[in-house]
């Protein structure tokens, strides 16, 4: 018998025309290009599957980004689907947290050869070329957005031979950086007897387990912030397969725009001027990197050094900023800073501070007691005994939203440490 050769493109995460209200705020041309951006990269994505001459597309929810989806999205999916449909090229479709079927859709009449699976239970499908079967796939789409279920459960392998897939939108391995929803694990994948797993809801491309199964995440189709999993290239998976054995997998990078986070060390920065122009000599190499791409830059500044205090003065941050943006206004395709993070700190010895008799010694004996008691510690930052309103001291701030106990003890013990030092060099 001859063997069965099957091509086929994995995507997911779509999000079309997400709205970036947070960037919208402060550029909006920059939020329109990212809205362009993920439509554009959706046609990146139909033209690939032509290329690449695939017998199908899976596509593993979160299609829109939102229940209440665009028309401007969801005609441009429609279109997409549509050469789809003339090139004799099925889609299979799920839906995800993002857009559970209970959502509005503009959409009633799909085209030929399109899949949106249900919620009810999981179907199966067989993909037919030539009147021979290719594959089954297997899905199930969210009735609404908040699904706790294992969803993965519910899949099981036909008795039919043949390539099975299981297209499934879950959060697998108990992943913090996504919403635990359809959280499942690797064995529970395993036991459904399917050859492949095309999944969705992470936004970082990964093969999770290579073979028997191959389970993997697309990933997302374009960047959408600087949060964590969204950074660097978005794309989709093209797979192939020989019988039921999972032969190859290929990442290709579609993208219009990228979020980009880099760290840069300040230890050999003498002033603001030389800090510029070590971030404005980064941006040329990132450039090159990513050529042909706008850019979301994200800067994280660490290390020891005497810019380290010119940092700590009050707005050079967003003058730094200011002017960084203003550096590559016209740059095409577009440069954006989105943010620079002041992480470095002054250069204390603390060995020496602590063989020293004086009150900076004291400072860093108490802070080092506090970080070896978390109840002293939450006893004096959250009770009503506030040690300021001892000492006739209001309060000037509120505490960082987010920011653990031991993270403002560090902060605050560098910050004072740092005053103190001063006034004796002065």
């Amino acid at each position: 018998m001859a063997m069965t050769r099957v091509r086929f493109v994995h995507a997911g995460d779509l999000h079309l025309d997400t709205p970036f209200q947070g960037i919208s705020r402060v550029a909006p041309n920059v939020a329109e290009a990212l809205r362009d951006a993920s439509l554009a990269a959706w046609d990146r994505l139909v033209q690939l599957v032509i290329d690449r001459e695939a017998n199908f597309l899976l596509l593993a929810g979160d299609i829109y980004d939102g229940p209440e989806r665009g028309v401007r999205a969801q005609l441009k999916f429609y279109a997409g689907l549509q050469r789809l449909t003339q090139s004799g090229i099925q889609t299979f479709i799920v839906h995800g947290n993002h857009d559970p079927l209970d959502g509005w859709s503009a959409i009633r009449d799909w085209p030929t050869g399109v899949t949106v699976f249900g919620a009810n239970e999981v179907e199966s499908v067989d993909v037919i070329r030539n009147d021979q079967k290719l594959a089954t796939i297997h899905g199930i789409s969210y009735a609404q957005r908040e699904v706790t279920e294992n969803l993965s459960h519910r899949f099981h392998r036909n008795p039919s031979e043949g390539l099975q897939i299981g297209l499934l939108h879950c959060n697998l391995g108990n992943d913090q950086e996504h919403a635990p929803y359809s959280p499942c694990s690797v064995d529970d994948l395993r036991l459904a007897g399917m050859n492949y797993w095309a999944l969705g809801h992470a936004h970082r491309h990964r093969v999770v387990h290579s073979r028997n199964p191959c389970i993997a995440y697309s990933g997302s189709l374009q960047g959408r912030s600087t949060k964590p999993g969204e950074d660097g290239p978005k794309g989709a998976l093209i797979v192939e397969a020989e019988d039921t054995t999972i032969t190859n997998t290929e990442f290709v990078a579609l993208d219009l725009v990228r979020f980009v986070t880099f760290e840069l060390d300040i230890a050999s920065v003498v002033d603001l001027p030389s800090l510029r122009r070590a971030l404005s000599e980064r941006r040329t190499e990132i450039q090159l990197m990513h050529e042909g791409r706008g850019l979301l830059l994200r800067v994280l500044l660490f290390g020891h050094g005497e810019v380290h205090k010119d940092l700590r003065r009050m707005d050079t941050l967003e003058e730094l900023l200011k002017e960084l943006r203003r550096e590559a206004n016209g740059v095409k395709p577009f440069i954006w800073w989105d943010s620079l993070i002041d992480e470095t700190s002054p250069s204390l010895d603390l060995d020496a501070i602590r063989q020293r008799n004086d009150f900076s010694a004291e400072l860093l004996e108490l802070s080092t007691k506090l970080q070896k008691s978390a109840t002293e510690l939450r006893s004096l930052i959250y009770n009503g005994d506030d040690p300021l309103k001892r000492v006739g001291v209001p309060r000037v701030f509120e505490l960082p939203e987010g920011e653990t106990d031991l993270e403002l003890l560090k902060e605050a013990e560098q910050i004072a440490l740092e005053l103190l030092e001063d006034e004796l060099k002065d």
